[in-house]
């Protein structure tokens, strides 16, 4: 089996989150480099896999690791907000996501989503349209100043923005090394995290749409309901955390009432399922001294209703 680049975040958990699901598929939306859906079908011999990933790269190297298991799993290219209502693999038991940019993907200095790079990149996909470039050098005032607020929760946004668009007025900004040093002399406070770190975050969640692409997993969910089956989703930050957790307690809800009212009158059978998870799940410390990576990673679960009322 091909070893794989990347570390699978929260493991043990999302195997114990799946242990009791029944035989049929499981749905990796983000199969990277198919750490998750290698050990899955390791341990649940009754399994079989349906990854979906937009990098060609992963689904190649995913692909040979995964041959030894024959038949158990299929492949699908595409971002899985997208893909996920073209699986026609039956029945589906479990639905995985892990939204966190891959080891490889952050270590290849070409795919430019490193603070080295000599290039702006940041696609996971790429054939899309849209890179770090474009944002960089083409994004006015206005909208970086939003991007790095509301994507990076950086407090010096507007600041930071004004920077590269004085930087880039002399020639444009053209690599990771050049936008993080900007970040370095807008940012730096000291500390062991990178000064470049939140606003390398808002620029790939905008270059990916990122949130876009979990709010289209959520709504997709919730029209298919696939009956009985567990939902874990690992998320990297507060924005993608948010949406997870509001989403489920959302689902979870028997009763659509009016919180004003007076009493009940919708019968309180309206909720989709339960949330699994009363809180997330987080790494441990051994796993955190093993993969610093996964220190911000949570993992939240939910179980949609057996049988629909």
């Amino acid at each position: 089996m091909a070893h794989s680049p990347h570390i699978p975040v929260l493991l043990d958990a999302v195997l114990e989150s799946f242990e009791h699901c029944s035989d049929g598929y499981i749905i990796d939306c983000t199969l990277g480099y198919a750490g998750h859906s290698a050990a899955l079908l390791e341990s649940l011999d009754h399994i079989s896999i349906v990854g979906i990933d937009r990098d060609d790269e992963a689904l190649a190297f995913s692909d040979q690791r995964l041959a030894p298991f024959g038949e158990r799993y299929t492949l699908y290219k595409g971002s899985f907000a997208q893909t996920i209502d073209q699986v026609t693999e039956r029945p589906l038991v479990g639905i995985l996501a892990d939204f966190g940019v891959s080891s490889l993907q952050l270590d290849k200095i070409e795919r430019g989503f490193s603070f080295e790079s000599e290039t702006l990149d940041m696609r996971m996909d790429q054939s899309a349209p849209l890179t770090a470039y474009d944002v960089v050098n083409g994004y006015s005032v206005e909208k970086l100043t939003y991007l790095f607020k509301e994507y990076g929760e950086i407090a010096q946004a507007e600041r930071l923005a004004e920077e590269i668009i004085r930087v880039r007025t002399g020639s444009p900004i053209e690599s990771g090394k050049a936008l993080s040093q900007i970040a370095k002399e807008v940012l730096y406070r000291g500390g062991k995290i990178h000064p470049a770190t939140l606003m390398f975050q808002a620029i790939r969640i905008e270059v990916n749409d990122e949130l876009g692409q979990i709010e289209g997993l959520l709504d997709a969910l919730a029209k298919l309901q696939p009956l009985g089956a567990i939902i874990s989703l690992i998320t990297f930050h507060s924005l993608e955390d948010r949406l997870v957790k509001n989403r489920f307690k959302t689902w979870s809800k028997a009763c659509i009432c009016d919180p004003h009212a007076l009493r009940c009158t919708c019968g309180k059978k309206h909720a989709l399922g339960k949330v699994l998870t009363r809180k997330p799940i987080i790494a441990d410390k051994e796993e955190l001294r093993r993969n610093p990576r996964s220190r911000s990673a949570k993992l939240r679960s939910f179980q949609f209703k057996e049988a629909l009322s």
